[in-house]
C-alpha cells in the first residue's frame, strides 16, 4: 500500500481514455456527450459533458468497486492516513449519516455537541439513536459557539455509561478545534465509537500548522468535504475509517443503501485529482495560503472597529486549536450586523462572503484564493469603516438551558404534527428543529419540550433579526409540534 504513487489518478485516467477512444454511447445519461443539450454544451464545453458517463467495466461501479474507483479510494485512504476511504457524491451529509447508522442501532445513545450540523440529526432520525447533547462553550465577545471541552465530554460519558458512540466536529465552521486527541482517548477507554465531522477540515492533514485530524488521533470514522477546502467539485466528499470497532462490511452495507446507482464521474474524477494535488503539492500550496491569510488578518486588524480573530483564541474555553484559513471577521465595533455587512459587500463591492451571523462575517480562504481578492476585501472593509461612525452593536448572546427530550427524534419525525402560534406552544413537544445564528446552536430539537424560556429566547432572536432556520414557517410565527390538526 505505501508503495502506491500519489502521482497516479486511476479513475481520471480511465475516464480520459474512454473519451479518447470515442466510444459510441448506447447508455445513460441521455444527453449523449452533450449532443442532446446543445445550449449547455455551447456554454460549458464538450469535455465536461463527455466526462458525464455511467458505470461500466472499465470505469468501475461505485456500489461495488473492484477496479479504478477501488484503486482511487485506496490512494485517498493512504493520503489521509486511513485504512479505508469511500467516495461520496452527496456531500458530507451522506457521510455523517452513514457513520451514525453504521455505529448506532435503534435505541443506542450517542453523545453529540449541541452545535452539530443538521445532517447529524438526520443521521439520528435514520438510525433511531437517542442523542445526548453536550453544550459547546460560547465566546461571548464573538457571539459564536466554540468546541466542547474534555470535561464536558467526561461528564456526559459518566452520566451515560452505556452510550454507544461519540460524535465530534473538527473544526467548526469558524475554525475552532476541540482537544480531540484527549477526547478520542477517553471515549475509546469507555469502549465508544468515535465519529468526526470534518466537513471544514479536508485540507488539514497536508500541513503541520493545522489542528490534528480525526485519522491522526485514531478516531474510528470521519467525513471530510473535499469540495470545501481541498479543491474538488461541489458535493464531492470522502468517508474515512480506521480500526474495527465498526465492521467495514457494515459501513459498506450502509453506504450501499445510501449511494445513488448513478454516481457522477465528474465529481469522482475531481476527488481523484484533488487528492493527487493535496498529497503531492498540498504542503507547498497550503503554506502559501497560510501566509496569505496571515497577511490579510494583520491588515484587517489595523482597521478601527474590526477584529479578525485567529490563533490567539486557541487555549480559550472550548478552543484547543484553530484553523487559520477560516477568516472570521467580527464587525460588531462598526455597529453593523454580519447580515448587513454581507449584503453591503455583495451589492456595493461585488464580494460574496461565506457566512454571516449577528456579529461576524466569515471568509473561507483556500488554495484557490489570490492576494488581489483578499486585497479587495480589505479595501472594501477599510472603505466602509472610513464612512462609518463607530457604534458598537450590543452583544445579546445568550443560550437557554437544553430542553428536556420527551420522545426520540425519530419518533418525533414520524408522529403527526400540527402548527401552533409560537406564543401558544409552551408545553408542546417540538416537531421541528429551530437553529439560531448566532451562536449556531439549536434552540429546540425534535422531540423536546418547548418551554417559556425557549419561546422568550426565540422572540429575542427575532427582535435582533438573527437568522433562524429549520422551521416550516420562515418567520417563526408558527411552530410545528406533535399532534393532529
Amino acid at each position: 500500500m505505501s508503495k502506491i504513487s500519489q502521482e497516479k489518478t486511476p479513475l481520471f485516467d480511465a475516464v480520459k481514455k474512454y473519451i479518447e477512444d470515442k466510444v459510441i454511447p448506447f447508455h445513460v445519461p441521455g444527453h449523449k456527450q452533450g449532443r442532446g443539450i446543445p445550449e449547455l454544451k455551447n456554454y460549458i464545453g464538450g469535455y465536461i459533458l463527455n466526462m458525464d458517463v455511467n458505470g461500466m467495466e472499465d470505469l468501475d461501479y461505485i456500489n461495488n468497486p473492484t477496479g479504478v474507483i477501488c484503486e482511487a479510494e485506496k490512494l485517498m485512504a493512504l493520503a489521509f492516513g486511513a485504512q479505508e476511504a469511500f467516495f461520496l457524491v452527496n456531500g458530507t451529509t451522506s457521510g455523517v449519516q452513514a457513520m451514525i447508522i453504521s455505529a448506532c442501532d435503534p435505541g443506542n445513545k450517542i453523545i453529540i455537541p449541541r452545535n452539530a450540523h443538521r445532517s447529524t440529526i438526520g443521521g439520528v432520525i435514520l438510525s433511531g439513536a437517542i442523542p445526548v447533547y453536550v453544550q459547546p462553550e460560547i465566546n461571548k465577545e464573538l457571539g459564536i459557539a466554540m468546541g466542547v471541552t474534555v470535561e464536558s465530554i467526561k461528564t456526559a460519558i459518566r452520566q451515560n455509561q452505556h452510550a454507544k458512540a461519540l460524535f465530534l466536529i473538527n473544526p467548526t465552521y469558524y475554525g475552532v478545534a476541540s482537544d480531540i486527541k484527549s477526547i478520542v482517548r477517553i471515549a475509546h477507554i469507555n469502549d465508544m465509537v468515535v465519529m468526526v465531522d470534518e466537513a471544514h477540515g479536508a485540507h488539514m492533514p497536508f500541513h503541520d500548522d493545522f489542528p490534528l485530524t480525526a485519522m491522526e488521533v485514531g478516531a474510528d470514522m470521519s467525513a471530510a468535504s473535499m469540495h470545501k477546502t481541498a479543491g474538488s467539485l461541489t458535493q464531492s466528499s470522502v468517508l474515512l475509517t480506521r480500526g474495527n470497532r465498526v465492521s467495514p462490511d457494515k459501513i459498506k452495507h450502509v453506504l450501499s443503501l445510501m449511494y445513488t446507482s448513478s454516481a457522477s464521474y465528474l465529481l469522482m474524477c475531481s476527488l481523484d485529482v484533488a487528492r493527487k494535488q493535496m498529497a503531492t503539492k498540498g504542503n507547498e500550496m497550503l503554506e502559501e495560503t497560510l501566509q496569505l491569510v496571515r497577511w490579510a488578518r494583520k491588515e484587517l486588524n489595523q482597521i478601527e472597529g474590526i477584529y479578525a480573530f485567529g490563533k490567539e483564541i486557541a487555549r480559550t474555553p472550548g478552543c484547543w486549536d484553530f484553523d487559520e484559513t477560516k477568516l472570521g471577521i467580527n464587525i460588531r465595533g462598526l455597529g453593523y450586523t454580519g447580515y448587513q455587512m454581507e449584503e453591503k459587500l455583495r451589492k456595493e463591492y461585488n464580494i460574496q462572503i461565506e457566512l454571516s451571523d449577528l456579529y461576524n462575517i466569515l471568509a473561507v480562504v483556500t488554495i484557490g484564493d489570490r492576494k488581489e481578492d483578499l486585497q479587495a476585501l480589505i479595501d472594501a472593509l477599510k472603505d466602509i469603516a472610513s464612512k462609518t461612525k463607530v457604534s458598537v452593536l450590543k452583544n445579546a448572546t445568550i443560550v437557554p438551558p437544553t430542553p428536556e427530550m420527551i420522545v426520540s427524534p425519530r419518533d418525533a419525525f414520524y408522529n403527526p404534527k400540527k402548527s401552533v402560534r409560537l406564543e401558544e406552544s409552551e408545553g408542546e413537544i417540538a416537531g421541528e428543529m429551530i437553529m439560531a445564528y448566532p451562536p449556531g446552536i439549536p434552540v429546540i430539537c425534535l422531540g423536546e419540550r418547548i418551554t417559556k424560556d425557549v419561546i422568550d429566547y426565540i422572540k429575542i432572536l427575532k427582535g435582533e433579526k438573527c437568522q433562524l432556520q429549520g422551521t416550516s414557517d420562515p418567520h417563526v410565527n408558527y411552530v410545528r409540534v406533535l399532534g393532529r390538526e
